[in-house]
């Protein structure tokens, strides 16, 4: 027997060859606009996708403010996605603006295929078609903004894409949901969050309802990764809008420490796993009329807690946010 063949059989035997992991396919749910953090996740999420860790199966808008659409596809044309399905809420809330008009700028900057909310396709009606269309348990579907779209999902019915109600659907295609959420203060006491404030019914059916496992990247973790500052005075990224968005925001917020990396976190622990950044705990958490998250009894969800320190894992995503667009994307 040859050489090479009894090396083969000895690394299948030992299950080596097995260990090569999967890209991750990905929905990314975002509020992108009232702030900048999204646009950092996305960034990691294309670098991810163009290392062959995630697929991006669609970047969908919980927030139905105008410059919304055209900047998730200013991004994705950047990062030679153009293609990538656009969803965005119907309804007129939640609907938060970009005060400190970086979005607008990157709009008027960069091509976009995709020039306005009403060119994208109803968000719980995207999801369907995506989900229908995927391997049974397989998608991770990372929500960086508010629950509108997760909320609508479940309740959602039967339609032409799939015969299942939206909580079947669900049960039968998603394998994990990743969301920046919630709250947990240094007294152990929980509190108010942006994302789960925004729209506190959709949030409250999430949080009670959704039926596979759920991670939780809490305001606490992101509040003390900053990142940005080196982005903004590297030299060689030249017409990026992920760098653009950046510098207007920071220098309009005179902020010369860093943007906190909430929604980053997210992604990266949706696509790379929880180790070796981050422990957790398991816990459970309710939501009040008023969009406060409470501790209640329960180890429902998986919520991260610090490994490494804020500054390691700031180096790692800052590293990843400086990802510049391959030549042939590989999606």
């Amino acid at each position: 027997m040859k050489t090479w063949l009894l090396i083969f059989l000895f690394f299948a035997s030992t299950g080596l060859l097995a260990q090569q992991h999967l890209p991750v396919p990905v929905i990314f749910d975002t509020d992108i606009a009232p702030d900048y953090d999204d646009v950092g996740a996305l960034t990691l999420l294309h670098a991810f996708a163009d290392d062959s860790e995630a697929i991006i199966l669609a970047t969908i808008s919980s927030n139905a403010f105008e410059t919304t659409v055209p900047v998730l596809s200013v991004l994705n044309t950047y990062f030679n996605r153009p293609g990538i399905p656009i969803g965005v809420t119907k309804t007129v809330v939640p609907r938060k603006e970009c005060s400190q008009r970086w979005a607008q700028a990157v709009i008027n900057k960069y091509p976009h295929p995709v020039r306005s909310n009403e060119e994208a396709m109803d968000a719980v009606q995207l999801y369907r078609k995506i989900l229908s269309s995927q391997p049974d348990t397989s998608v991770t579907i990372v929500s960086v903004g508010f629950f509108t779209n997760l909320a609508a999902l479940l309740r959602s019915k039967a339609d032409s894409w799939s015969a299942l109600d939206g909580r079947s659907l669900v049960i039968k295609k998603v394998k994990h949901l990743v969301s920046m959420a919630a709250r947990i203060g240094p007294d152990g006491k929980s509190g108010y969050e942006f994302n789960v404030m925004v729209d506190a019914a959709a949030s409250r059916i999430v949080f009670d309802e959704w039926p596979t496992p759920v991670t939780i990247s809490g305001y606490e973790i992101g509040e003390k990764i900053l990142t940005g500052i080196r982005l903004i005075h590297n030299d060689s990224i030249q017409n990026s809008p992920v760098k653009d968005a950046f510098q207007i925001a920071l220098t309009k917020d005179n902020n010369t420490t860093g943007r906190n990396s909430w929604d980053e976190t997210a992604v990266l622990v949706a696509v790379r796993g929880i180790a070796p950044y981050f422990n957790f705990r398991k816990i459970n958490l309710a939501i009040e009329d008023d969009g406060k998250d409470v501790l209640v009894p329960g180890e429902k969800f998986t919520y991260l807690t610090f490994r490494q320190t804020p500054e390691q894992i700031a180096q790692v995503i800052e590293d990843l946010m400086m990802h510049q667009p391959m030549q042939h994307s590989r999606q």
